[in-house]
């Protein structure tokens, strides 16, 4: 009988550490975006291992989750052998990294949350970069562009905006395709840009975009009203 017991409040115990644990994880999430309609968390880990600060696996379903202003409609994340500060984290403290996480994960952005991601600092200020470095004659950094709608089609974007050159403004229209080189490289191709209507640029201009080491593209579908993306990164402590 008195092992009974022993065994329940061990077991007791470690429910008790993976709510906390739960909680910790939730908040940390939280914290990393600005809002988020519906967040779920599943922590799989042996109690042995929870204890120790080291959990196998942790699978996250997030919608309507602002990052940096920018929306995504919906996100399916599993990470990886994880070690956490779980001392800290037992005496209240905010759940931290010990280690480089491996996640991956599907992401979803409709064509609507991304025009409404338009006003944020992010999106407009990478679309605006990467045109100057795309197309430096056409877009150079001297005239800002005001971003005003953003349309995804099968393999194809369409990006609509305002140039202003000496108070004055000069309606703007972007096409291009993009498909992957690599994991972690994205090839931008048949960029048309059209002032005016006009096209200044041959359906075979090109440029190459390289997204970095910690990144791992597996899929990168663009269909009507949708973006999908399917692939691995690495989140840094």
């Amino acid at each position: 009988m008195p092992e009974q017991n022993s065994q329940t409040k061990d077991a007791n115990k470690i429910r008790i550490i993976t709510q906390v644990l739960t909680t910790a994880l939730k908040l940390w999430l939280r914290a990393q975006v600005s809002q988020i309609s519906a967040l779920e968390v599943e922590i799989k880990a042996s109690d042995r291992q929870i204890l120790s600060g080291r959990i196998p696996s942790v699978s996250i379903f997030a919608t309507d989750a602002i990052y940096q202003g920018l929306l995504i409609t919906q996100i399916k994340l599993i990470a990886e052998n994880i070690r956490i500060n779980i001392g800290s984290v037992l005496k209240g403290k905010p759940l931290r990294l010990l280690e480089t996480v491996l996640v991956v994960g599907d992401l979803i952005v409709d064509e609507k949350d991304l025009n409404a991601s338009l006003s944020s600092n992010l999106l407009s200020t990478a679309l605006s970069d990467l045109l100057v470095k795309v197309l430096p004659t056409h877009c150079p950094k001297s005239q800002p562009i005001n971003w005003q709608e953003i349309i995804l089609e099968n393999n194809q974007i369409i990006l609509r905006g305002v140039r202003v050159t000496n108070s004055e403004t000069t309606p703007l229209e972007i096409c291009l395709s993009s498909q992957l080189l690599s994991g972690h490289e994205l090839q931008l191709t048949h960029i048309k840009i059209k002032p005016d209507q006009g096209n200044i640029l041959q359906d075979n201009h090109e440029y190459n975009l390289d997204l970095g080491s910690d990144v791992d593209i597996q899929e990168l579908t663009l269909i009507p009203g949708k973006l999908v993306c399917r692939g691995r990164i690495n989140v840094n402590p």
